[in-house]
């Protein structure tokens, strides 16, 4: 009595039966060209570039994308709370957003653990923290009352997001890592966010004013969306820990920090005014240099 065999190239998703004369890279080669994802799986393979060739791998880096996972829960809960009236809560989760989104990339970078599924995941993270939930933050506080108009001002902040993360993916690899084109998107929410945050913190002279403050934020938080897909170049700082600088740059550090503590939103805001201004007060002066 004769069993019927398998297929001579079948292949098990289990490194256990992998051939022993095939390696790893060749055996996930195989793996991908003759998976036809017809059934369930949960399983990544993709194309890395190691010591310069392209090498096929499976599975995810854990530390960086749980990061990042949280940085899209956050953004999540942030939506939440903007629907039920908790400005605040939601804006420090936008916060939490951006300081999860700033540690998942230095975390990926110091474990060697970047990958392409990483940087797509933490776009697709970056689009709902930082394109969507400052844009609903920011309708349900301030914009809902005018209607379409308010509506029509929030959607140009997400669309121009989504715009600047799609740009920026396309580009990586051929800018100057100096340098970000174009306000980068956490920048922006945080600009929104702290500007929610100041209004709700002074209440007091910001009720006097309604109809001002809601048309000034409508222009506000069209101004951020556009500065994202801008030509403008933002110093990135993603070299400013590797470099020295005069002892006196740390003391003008410690000024700052005391007076964002004094009060935090209003020196947060200052401070990212001051940052946009930098990149378009610097674009003026190179062009009527050149």
């Amino acid at each position: 009595m004769t069993t019927e065999q398998p297929p001579h190239n079948s292949l098990n998703d289990s490194a256990a039966t992998q051939p022993p004369f095939i390696d790893e890279h060749e055996f996930n080669v195989r793996l991908a060209d003759n998976d036809n994802y017809d059934g369930l799986t949960f399983e990544v393979i993709e194309t890395e570039v190691a010591e310069g060739k392209p090498v096929v791998s499976r599975g995810v880096y854990l530390a960086p994308n749980l990061i990042t996972t949280l940085s899209l829960l956050s953004g999540f809960y942030s939506i939440l709370a903007s629907t039920q009236g908790e400005f605040y809560k939601a804006s420090l989760a936008i916060f939490l957003s951006a300081i999860l989104d700033g540690a998942d990339g230095r975390v990926a970078r110091m474990l060697n653990a970047q990958s392409p599924f990483g940087e797509q995941y933490d776009s697709l993270a970056d689009m709902l923290a930082f394109g969507i939930a400052p844009a609903i933050l920011i309708y349900s506080f301030a914009l809902e009352p005018l209607g379409r108009f308010g509506l029509g001002c929030a959607f140009v902040f997400t669309a121009c997001g989504a715009f600047r993360l799609a740009r920026f993916n396309v580009q990586i690899g051929e800018v100057d890592k100096k340098y970000f084109v174009g306000l980068a998107s956490p920048l922006a929410a945080i600009l929104v966010t702290s500007a929610v945050m100041v209004a709700v913190d002074h209440n007091e002279w910001v009720g006097q004013y309604d109809a001002a403050i809601m048309f000034l934020f409508a222009a506000w938080v069209v101004i951020c969306g556009l500065l994202m897909v801008s030509n403008i170049k933002y110093y990135s700082f993603k070299e400013f820990d590797k470099k020295k600088v005069p002892f006196v740059v740390l003391i003008v550090g410690v000024l700052v920090m005391s007076i964002v503590l004094y009060d935090i939103p209003v020196g947060i805001l200052a401070i990212g005014i001051i940052y946009a201004l930098s990149g378009i007060i610097t674009t003026i002066r190179a062009k009527a240099s050149s």
